[in-house]
């Protein structure tokens, strides 16, 4: 019995695989057309004549005001010296949110920045508070048998956003003492119609967080210790937005800079609204974005069968099952996801148990809706394109068989058809990679569904990262930039016009790519 690496380090044996393929043989739907899905409808969805594809008059403005280098934390200081969070994790423009501020200094001032290119400074400053009397809160408290932290704060001030664009905001605290630290907030759009939506990954964000020694990936005592429930009622961990610096910044910076008609909006909006896609041109979901609810893979689902692009910049995207519950502060805001069938839920709703979505009584995984099946971690590799000359490449220059160093990594997405996979599918890239002492390929790839929908898939986590060039590290090159920025580029564009599988269907090639 072959054994891979998994997620994390830990080890699931082919076995499992087997059972999902056995499982999924006797389920309905699990074939070509997708998984525990009707078959698309080929009417509706949006038009690629509709008046209002192409650039956003509004996005072009918005980056043409003045921006600032002064975003960036100068100083993030000690561990505790300035932290806070927000009690919203989106609002709509005008609507005013909380924040709930703990520092070691006598006072502090916010600064709120809006993410975007103008001109190459990355943010405008759209916002600044008045200076506020520092206060040492209480310290973390863990609620049993989850492993829950919180933190019991009081509120600090709140944050008005009147005339403040719709977009991601990095607000960020400021001590007297001169540390800084951030809080994320998504200032999200009420109407999607005719835009390509941006997919903030809080639930990933809040899954990874270990403020207070507890993340949902460990505790004190490791794994075993790991919260099962994460609360979004704390501050994130470090600099306050590692997350969203490492997978989604660059993205927002390149897609405002192209001045698409954009929206943006957060996992938990997508949870929370069943119609939130509804009139959508397409869906961008970031470099990681790997905790999907129910309703979330539902409503991402029938935009598609309805003709909603889909763009996945990352690998792992869709791979765990969670639940949202609320929390003394609003709806939502605790995300529930066990990794095992210990959930408790399992008793009155087994369907809702909180274990990778590949794993379920039912298997529903990930490669249903994204094309390719999360695969490995830690993985390094270069990205070795395959099909130059599929209309995404248009452009780029690149052959068959050329090389960008370090861009898989450091876990990765591959088609396998002995799962459930959407056809035509069209592979782009075939990366030869090793994990766990497994020898394996990384894809790319690019499928299209009867809707007319098309979604691609990157395969690779460093796909957004490689928008950085080397700043990105691990041996990225300023080619691999100008490779992902332009295909990442061509992509958008066409979306934004409509399905782009009306022009641009699917070729499958799977049966001329080998292993």
């Amino acid at each position: 019995m072959r054994v891979v690496a998994n997620h994390r380090g830990t080890l699931v044996a082919a076995a499992v695989l087997a059972m999902v393929l056995g499982a999924c043989a006797v389920l309905a739907g699990c074939s070509k057309a997708g998984m525990g899905v009707a078959p698309p409808s080929v009417t509706g969805g949006p038009s690629a004549s509709s008046p209002d594809a192409g650039p956003s008059a509004a996005t072009v403005a918005e980056n043409a005001r003045p921006g600032t280098n002064d975003w960036v934390l100068r100083k993030e200081g000690a561990q505790h010296e300035i932290e806070g969070y927000a009690d919203q994790v989106s609002v709509l423009p005008g609507r005013p949110f909380r924040l709930f501020v703990s520092t070691t200094a006598k006072g502090f001032t916010v600064d709120a920045f809006r993410v975007g290119w103008y001109g190459g400074t990355h943010a405008r400053l759209v916002w600044t508070s008045a200076h506020e009397k520092g206060v040492t809160q209480a310290p973390a408290k863990v609620q049993e048998p989850t492993h829950t932290v919180t933190a019991p704060w009081t509120p600090s001030l709140t944050v008005p956003t009147r005339n403040w664009p719709e977009g991601s905001y990095l607000v960020r605290l400021n001590a007297d003492s001169g540390a800084q630290r951030y809080v994320p907030m998504t200032v999200r759009t009420a109407r999607m119609d005719g835009k390509i939506v941006v997919l903030n990954g809080t639930t990933t964000w809040q899954a990874y967080n270990l403020w207070g020694g507890y993340s949902l990936y460990s505790g004190p005592s490791g794994f075993a210790g790991r919260s099962r429930a994460v609360s979004f009622d704390r501050p994130y961990d470090k600099d306050g937005a590692v997350k969203f610096m490492a997978y989604e910044q660059p993205a927002v910076v390149l897609a405002e800079k192209l001045g698409l008609p954009l929206a943006y909006t957060t996992d938990n909006d997508l949870h929370a609204d069943p119609a939130l896609l509804s009139g959508a041109r397409a869906l961008m979901v970031l470099g990681h974005d790997e905790y999907w609810s129910t309703a979330m893979r539902t409503e991402a689902t029938k935009a598609r069968d309805a003709g909603v692009n889909i763009a996945f910049l990352g690998a792992n995207e869709v791979n765990r099952h969670i639940r949202f519950a609320p929390t003394s502060l609003g709806a939502d805001r605790l995300v529930i996801c066990y990794k095992s069938m210990n959930d408790p839920i399992g008793k009155t709703d087994p369907a809702e148990i909180t274990i990778d979505w590949r794993l379920a009584a039912k298997p529903w995984p990930e490669s249903d809706l994204t094309g390719a099946f999360y695969e490995c971690n830690p993985a390094e590799a270069a990205y070795v394109v395959y099909e130059p000359r599929n209309w995404l490449l248009a452009g780029t220059g690149v052959r068959r068989g050329q090389r960008f160093p370090g861009m898989v990594g450091p876990e990765y997405d591959r088609v396998n058809l002995m799962v459930s996979t959407p056809r035509p599918i069209e592979i782009l890239s075939h990366s030869p990679v090793s994990c766990g002492n497994t020898a394996s390929h990384a894809d790319s790839a690019y499928y299209t569904v009867p809707s007319g929908a098309g979604v691609f898939t990157a395969g690779t986590m460093r796909w957004v990262c490689a928008m950085r060039g080397p700043g990105c590290g691990h041996g990225v090159t300023q080619a691999a930039k100008r490779f992902v920025d332009r295909v990442t580029e061509t992509m958008l564009r066409a979306m934004a016009e409509g399905p782009v599988g009306r022009t641009h269907p699917a070729q499958d090639n799977t049966s001329a790519v080998r292993p």
